[in-house]
């Protein structure tokens, strides 16, 4: 059955027909396709455009076709070929059922802001899914960041040894990037949350539709107040699939990380086995993939933004055929999502932290040297001077094969004879990896007390969000 044959003498082409239909996608679209039409019947009943009597029976078959289509697509036997789209299928599958009266539930509607309303009402509802799984997510990033809080790791520029931070203190960068873009789906929440419904095709509808009534009816926050951007509007999409990719960037920086940390070059983690795989021919190998996967699947939401910025670019208004190209994108990256977001957590809560690896690696290549200029300053000497004077410092300990902290009295006093009286004890315990750390008291450093403040607060932020 199609929707718009009366204009036409012949049919479609069969190819094309394929080509046209997308029920093989927005059947995704199905309980909010009819959660929509119930509103709509319900409105039109209130309106008196409709008989109460035709209501109820269009209602009844509505949850009807609902109930089978659940089924059949449960037991996987839904047949995609049967309709061009989810909005014929539905009206297909109720005039079935109750006869021509079927026909009358598409009464000042057009599929333009129906497909709309389905779209809003989908993007709504994961939209939520998201942020709930988002701060789950959170809560292991804090929970795991205050098991490390006196983990002493290599803090990296470059990739390049630097200053000495703590675990703790890198998951916790984490956390703050995921705690933005939870703000960012949560912001979004109220540009998804507006009714195109009674839009109609372009230009409202001349019947005397309740457009505020089936907004609120569909827990929408008002309707939107111009029927071409109504229905030519996926701004609420892009928008997602921004904040999307936002959150994949940083989930693949995370995972780049996890990658390197997990390599016998660094040896700082060892990833649980149910998140790794080997290789069919190393025996030895133990691969992060689920870190390399989420780094991979970066690049293919990110993909699914661009390309939908592209099908927009250039579209008049209002509806477009190329309009049809939101949804692929979207449902592969919402699901890409969530299991992203469900089996992450996961792999970190169960990942082995190799301390001592990273204490080791924090007391090699000089990650004191920036605590040694700071002493220097302290002591009256202007910073770029004590730069240049530290920096001869780690030549001369290079040239030995010692770090800093190793040096003893005459070679502290070789070095600084005359600059400044050091007293190399005190000199050595203050370049000690934990004094060097504990040093960085500031707001927000690395410091073991300032981290375990920042634990509190976020863990009392967290709470509230989740109670």
């Amino acid at each position: 059955m199609k929707l718009w044959g009366g204009r036409f003498e012949g049919g479609i082409s069969k190819k094309m027909d394929q080509f046209n239909a997308s029920l093989p996608f927005d059947i995704n679209l199905m309980e909010y396709d009819i959660e929509g039409s119930l509103a709509h019947v319900k409105m039109l009943g209130r309106q008196e455009i409709i008989s109460q009597a035709e209501v109820e029976e269009i209602t009844a078959g509505l949850i009807e076709v609902r109930e089978d289509l659940r089924k059949e697509i449960k037991n996987n036997i839904f047949d995609v070929s049967e309709a061009e789209d989810i909005h014929t299928l539905v009206e297909m599958r109720l005039t079935d059922k109750i006869g021509a009266v079927g026909g009358k539930l598409h009464t000042g509607r057009s599929r333009n802001d129906q497909v709309a309303v389905d779209m809003r009402l989908y993007l709504r509802d994961q939209n939520d899914q998201i942020k709930k799984l988002i701060l789950k997510f959170m809560e292991v990033l804090l929970d795991t960041a205050g098991e490390h809080k006196e983990t002493v790791m290599p803090g990296y520029t470059h990739l390049q040894r630097a200053q000495a931070i703590t675990f703790g203190h890198h998951l916790l960068a984490y956390y703050f990037k995921l705690k933005r873009d939870y703000e960012r789906f949560e912001d979004a929440e109220k540009r998804i949350n507006v009714s195109p419904l009674g839009s109609g095709a372009l230009a409202g509808s001349s019947f005397d539709l309740d457009r505020e009534w089936t907004a609120a009816e569909l827990g929408f926050d008002r309707a939107c107040e111009n029927s071409l951007d109504g229905v030519s509007d996926r701004d609420f999409v892009l928008e997602f699939l921004a904040n999307a990719s936002n959150l994949m960037i940083h989930l693949s920086r995370l995972s780049e990380e996890v990658i390197l940390w997990n390599s016998k070059e660094f040896s700082f983690i060892e990833l649980a086995d149910q998140y790794t795989t080997g290789s069919s021919i190393m025996p030895q190998k133990k691969n992060p993939d689920l870190a390399e996967l989420v780094r991979g699947k970066a690049g293919r939401v990110i993909g699914s933004l661009n390309q939908l910025m592209m099908t927009i670019k250039g579209l008049p208004l209002a509806y477009n055929k190329d309009l049809q190209e939101d949804k692929e994108g979207l449902f592969d990256s919402v699901n890409t999502l969530k299991v992203i977001l469900e089996l992450y957590p996961e792999m970190l809560k169960t990942m082995h932290v190799n301390q001592a690896e990273m204490k080791e690696a924090s007391s090699k290549g000089f990650l004191n040297a920036t605590e040694l200029a700071d002493y220097l300053a302290e002591n009256g000497i202007p910073f770029r001077k004590a730069h240049q004077i530290v920096g001869e410092a780690v030549l001369f300990a290079d040239e030995r094969a010692k770090e800093l902290d190793e040096l003893n009295s005459e070679e502290w006093q070789a070095l600084f004879k005359d600059i400044i009286e050091v007293d190399a004890e005190e000199l050595q315990k203050r370049l000690s990896v934990e004094a060097a750390v504990n040093s960085h008291s500031t707001s927000g450093g690395p410091a073991f007390e300032e981290s375990k403040r920042i634990i509190a607060v976020e863990k009392e932020n967290l709470y509230h969000i989740l109670d």
